[in-house]
């Protein structure tokens, strides 16, 4: 008897911000893996996440949302993007039903070029009506020829199993690229970060989320207990009053909500100590973004 083969490849989603990436991520990973909130930009890495089975290991990847970069931060969020055409065996290219279909064309115009099966997948129908989708079905058609279009909704999970059937049918032949109970190919700490940063991206208004880089500087897990230190970094003082708060109460609250995910993250109880450190324009200094694990040129 032959022995079966064994798949695996790298299925990268990319697509402009807010179209639902982290959510079908998520989705399809099945695990929660990808910090989602209302906000653009709140993806400003690359980050894999791994489905294991006997012979196969698919690797996904969420990519922060294509955008026009206005500082230095941006620019790395973008080739995060970029690297992600390069490596695809397969490309989840997301948009929904109300983003303007010719937004980032230079980058659409890179997709085109692509020599690998791409799934242009049309997040959200469940917010349009039949004949809109059809239409928009139709313009994706002509800018796309080589995609297969699937309408999706990956907040109610319609239509991601098929999507999940049509990558592992495209999986090449190809030993696994992670040992085979890998989840993902971020540490431990990268996950209290960003479910730092989601808190704050909820729990704080306006530019303040976006001026935000958190780092954790003790992560120390015993048997019961993870205790962890973090360090909440912002750009200005008068941001860091703003994450602090009144007698503490702000930075106290945001504490507490991230606690909770992080003690859930894990499956243990968590000791979480925060502090709040202001580094001048930080999302153009290219020391500090090296420091903060951004990819730049």
């Amino acid at each position: 008897m032959t022995e079966q083969t064994h798949k695996s490849g790298f299925v990268n989603i990319v697509g402009n911000p807010n179209v639902g990436k982290s959510t079908l991520m998520n989705r399809l990973v099945g695990e929660r893996i990808s910090i989602i909130t209302s906000k653009a930009q709140t993806t400003r890495h690359r980050i894999m996440g791994i489905v294991n089975t006997d012979d196969m290991q698919i690797v996904y990847s969420d990519t922060p949302g294509v955008l026009r970069p206005n500082y230095k931060l941006q620019e790395s969020m973008r080739n995060f993007s970029e690297s992600a055409l390069g490596d695809a065996d397969v490309l989840l290219y997301v948009t929904d039903v109300v983003e303007k279909i010719d937004k980032n064309e230079d980058f659409l115009q890179r997709v085109k070029t692509l020599d690998v099966p791409i799934l242009l997948l049309i997040n959200k129908i469940d917010t349009t009506t039949q004949d809109k989708l059809i239409e928009i079905v139709e313009h994706w058609k002509e800018l796309l020829p080589q995609a297969e279009i699937i309408p999706i909704s990956a907040l109610s999970n319609f239509n991601i199993d098929y999507v999940k059937q049509r990558v592992r049918t495209l999986m090449p032949d190809s030993p696994p690229y992670f040992e085979k109970d890998a989840l993902t190919d971020k540490p431990a700490r990268f996950f209290v970060t960003e479910i730092i940063r989601e808190k704050i991206l909820l729990y704080y208004q306006k530019e303040i989320p976006y001026s935000v880089e958190v780092i954790v500087e003790q992560f120390k897990e015993e048997e019961k207990l993870i205790s962890i230190r973090a360090l909440i970094v912002v750009e200005r003082n008068s941001q860091k009053g703003i994450i602090i708060g009144h007698q503490g109460q702000a930075l106290k609250k945001v504490g507490a909500m991230a606690r909770k995910d992080i003690e859930r993250f894990f499956d243990k109880k968590v000791f979480l100590e925060m502090f709040v450190k202001v580094e001048k324009d930080w999302r153009n200094r290219d020391n500090l973004l090296k420091n903060f694990g951004y990819q730049l040129d």
